[in-house]
């Protein structure tokens, strides 16, 4: 049965996930989620078996998934609101982090985020801790060449613009001279680069294709980072 499942999701997302999260974010309360919790448990299902039908065609390029699934890295949707100002108790996204070991990891990875007219394709290193965020300075740095050309090569930019600068700091890291051409991309927090979503292409056919295609291109963003982290 799980291969039937695979086999059906290879096709396409349907609008399930969309259309419960759209409900949510109108509907942010334990009520009316406890009173919806099967269209939750098929959103959430949805998703799963999409999930674990994507890490095969990814460790068709980058074995390191191999032994992963959906489970461990799918987020859970409810919300640590202890020390947020906003208390809704739920996410008003699904998403999914495949790396070697799962969402626990920082990356190298791939991120499929799924948000009413905010879904998105995403690779790199998120949240690395210091001295990993160190190394990945220090390959970029002695490497800006051949680090440019992954960001310029004309299938990876068909799907991912340049670094996202989200986080990104103010001041050029130490360590680095202050003069070097490229210190605006060490001063990165995170190295992702991402491909925006539109809504109706989740539920197309060619939706699981799209997302193997769109990894497979950045995924030379993925070997770079490893490199850096392994060395």
């Amino acid at each position: 049965m799980k291969i039937l499942s695979t086999i059906f999701y290879l096709c396409s997302m349907k609008n399930q996930p969309l259309d419960f999260l759209t409900a949510l974010a109108a509907n942010n309360n334990r009520e009316w989620f406890h009173a919806n919790k099967k269209m939750y448990d098929a959103a959430k299902t949805e998703v799963e078996q999409f999930v674990n039908s994507v890490i095969p065609a990814i460790a068709g390029f980058d074995d390191t998934v191999k032994f992963v699934e959906a489970k461990d890295c799918m987020f859970r949707i409810f919300r640590d609101v202890r020390f947020a100002k906003d208390k809704s108790p739920y996410k008003i996204n699904m998403g999914a982090w495949i790396t070697r070991v799962g969402r626990k990891s920082p990356g190298p990875g791939y991120y499929i985020h799924l948000q009413p007219g905010g879904s998105f394709l995403a690779t790199g290193v998120y949240m690395p801790e210091p001295e990993q965020l160190k190394r990945i300075r220090k390959e970029i740095y002695y490497n800006i060449e051949e680090f440019l050309t992954i960001l310029n090569d004309r299938n990876f930019k068909k799907y991912a613009g340049g670094i996202d600068e989200m986080d990104k700091a103010k001041l050029p890291p130490k360590d680095f001279p202050k003069d070097f051409p490229h210190i605006d991309i060490l001063k990165n927090r995170h190295y992702t680069v991402s491909c925006p979503l539109k809504d109706n292409e989740i539920a197309e056919d060619g939706f699981h294709q799209f997302v193997s295609e769109a990894f497979k291109a950045m995924y030379p963003l993925n070997q770079f980072l490893r490199r850096a982290l392994e060395e």
